[in-house]
């Protein structure tokens, strides 16, 4: 699961890894980040709103975005400090988050460009936004803009079981009077549904969303459309050495599939192949030539 941290706690946790070990590398992160790098690796044009400091990480984080062909606004950088995350991950491939927000709890409708909304397919929401109301408040704004466009459809992630368990009504706000797609995993839908079973949990959810995709890990998936159920068989993963990031790479994956009008079957299996991938290595992206080599061997035009 994931915690929230302050400035403090957080440099004091970094002292102590950095004592501990030597730092390898530095590499962007973020839930939704992870989501459109995924997307646009794979082919798709990606826009992404978010709000980093004014210091060396803050441009750090903008330029490896732009790295990835994932477009970026001038006005997502202000004054202050950019935030950070630090993962831990056991033997059995599961992560842990200690996250400090920094100038990201400050997001607001003012830092979001929604230019690049009126020429979208879809609009694609965080559910770890659920703990900001200047947040929310944006998000409302830019699913206003999307709903009086008759082509945008609304995504959302329910993001992780601790915005589930102590976000609830922030996550409730951002899905607003319901989505068009909602992603979470097998835990989140228990949880926030409060069903017995994945199925159960789909039905409830889709008094939310049109269109539900629950990821199952060594599971595989299950997509929910009305009456029908599709369900994602598993792939193959020699070994599981890192879950971080898998959720979003799944979403931005599918989300990808959708927007060249591929079946369900196939968005699920496109999304199911890259997650798989980026669990048998550490980090939370894959290299960007991975994402073009999974595509030509899972779709065929």
């Amino acid at each position: 699961m994931m915690q929230l941290a302050d400035q403090d706690a957080q440099q004091n946790l970094t002292t102590a890894l950095n004592a501990y070990t030597p730092r390898v590398d530095q590499v962007s992160g973020g839930s939704g980040a992870n989501t459109i790098y995924a997307f646009s690796a794979l082919g798709g044009l990606a826009f992404y709103a978010c709000r980093v400091g004014n210091d060396d990480l803050g441009k750090f984080y903008l330029a490896d975005l732009a790295a990835g062909a994932v477009q970026v606004s001038p006005i997502s950088e202000g004054l202050g400090t950019t935030g950070t995350c630090l993962v831990l991950v056991t033997p059995d491939g599961e992560r842990t988050m200690h996250t400090f927000l920094g100038i990201t709890t400050d997001l607001s409708i003012d830092q979001v460009d929604l230019a690049p909304l009126q020429t979208a397919k879809y609009l694609y929401i965080e559910g770890y936004l659920a703990t900001s109301q200047t947040a929310r408040d944006a998000v409302r704004s830019a699913r206003a803009q999307a709903r009086q466009q008759e082509n945008t459809k609304i995504a959302i992630s329910l993001s992780d079981p601790a915005m589930v368990q102590y976000a609830r009504e922030g996550l409730v706000d951002l899905i607003g009077d319901g989505v068009d797609i909602l992603f979470c995993n097998e835990q989140e839908a228990l949880m926030f549904t409060g069903a017995a079973t994945v199925e159960g949990a789909i039905i409830a959810l889709q008094n939310q969303s049109k269109l539900v995709v629950v990821t199952r890990g060594a599971n595989g998936a299950v997509i929910g459309y009305d009456e029908v159920r599709i369900d994602v068989p598993p792939q193959v993963v020699p070994q599981v050495l890192d879950t971080n990031g898998a959720g979003d790479a799944f979403a931005g994956s599918f989300l990808f599939g959708l927007s060249r009008g591929l079946p369900l079957s196939d968005c699920g299996y496109l999304a199911t192949a890259v997650a798989s991938t980026l669990v048998g290595q550490f980090g939370a992206r894959l290299r960007h030539e991975q994402y073009a080599e999974i595509l030509a061997g899972t779709i065929k035009n």
